[in-house]
């Protein structure tokens, strides 16, 4: 089986611009957790896509690479790539519709989509209709509203302790995420020509879960702490403690109801959750490979790939091999992300 991997940001979707710093470090760490995990497998054949300026990376041993330089348009080239293979999976920000776009690419190929289909990541990929949809769904999740021309509520009416925050609608991570008090910091912050959603800016344990979802079944596979610094209004992404909590029913629940208010979730996904004494909030559903992704094989001993693969004609078979917490490190030097 021929199989193509494509990190959007690593991969040569910014090959005629510089590359973010934040998101290149976490692509590099999802991609070498990905590629690792595919080495371990047998009867693969696989091609990665990868930015020119990181050809130093290219002599990967099993690995095919496809050098993606600043002449060639990245999309035609995945495009090229996926007709020659069976299966595709792309990893690649929600921003700008580029995972759904690609997903959608893939599906118009008929190959196999190894990720949610685009019709999922269309909403998951979009804070405000996954608040949406959960909300209808009856599922505990951070109130929440657009932030546009016609907006006019008074800010005091959104949270409690004078406290917002605002991010783009299908921003990644932390990335234009700010905490505000006031009308003013809101219009500071906003004056990019990207829409926003406003919340509540609530404290509490930061719980992230991977989870695997098919047809509206899921099975969790750990849960894991996020670490945060907070700098200048922002929250930044330091590290996560893999597989910290264990599991007393309650995330599987919850992941059982999401994995039915979304069927169209595929694969790998990360649900990010808010944790106070009162309620755990749904905060948002990553419908891709996550950070946290990263630290699975060394924690618990099990391949994701081959647990993702196992999806395409039956159920996944997640035996831990060992049971620890595993560190990864998220914080960049220039900007964590």
């Amino acid at each position: 089986m021929k199989i193509l991997v494509f990190e959007y940001i690593t991969g040569g979707g910014f090959n005629k611009q510089e590359l973010p710093d934040s998101l290149a470090g976490e692509g590099r760490l999802m991609l070498h957790a990905l590629l690792d995990n595919l080495t371990k497998l047998d009867s693969l054949e696989v091609t990665v896509m990868l930015d020119w300026r990181l050809d130093d990376s290219a002599d990967i041993p099993g690995i095919n690479t496809a050098l993606i330089r600043p002449e060639h348009d990245a999309i035609e080239e995945f495009s090229k790539l996926a007709k020659q293979c069976d299966l595709v999976w792309p990893i690649a920000p929600e921003f700008d519709g580029i995972l759904q776009n690609l997903c959608q690419t893939v599906e118009s190929l008929g190959k196999r989509l190894l990720t949610s289909s685009a019709a999922a990541i269309a909403v998951a990929g979009n804070k405000f209709k996954t608040y949406r949809l959960l909300n209808r769904n009856q599922i505990a999740t951070v109130p929440t509203q657009m932030l546009d021309d016609s907006y006019s509520q008074p800010l005091d009416r959104l949270g409690t302790g004078g406290e917002w925050i605002i991010k783009p609608v299908d921003g990644v991570g932390c990335a234009d995420s700010y905490v505000v008090t006031n009308r003013q910091d809101v219009e500071q912050m906003t004056a990019h020509k990207k829409q926003y959603i406003i919340q509540p800016h609530l404290q509490g344990k930061k719980t992230s879960l991977s989870c695997l979802f098919k047809q509206g079944r899921a099975w969790l596979i750990c849960a894991n702490l996020q670490r945060f610094e907070f700098i200048n209004r922002q929250y930044h992404l330091a590290e996560i403690a893999v597989n910290h909590h264990p599991d007393s029913g309650e995330y599987q629940q919850l992941i059982d109801k999401i994995g039915l208010a979304l069927p169209e979730l595929w694969g790998y996904a990360g649900i990010d959750l808010i944790e106070t004494a009162e309620e755990t909030w749904v905060l948002e559903i990553n419908p891709r490979l996550t950070s946290s992704f990263a630290g699975i094989y060394d924690a618990l001993g099990i391949n994701i790939v081959e647990a993702v693969l196992q999806l395409v004609h039956g159920d996944p078979i997640l035996n831990p091999v060992c049971n620890r917490s595993i560190t990864v490190q998220t914080k960049q030097e220039a900007n964590a992300s």
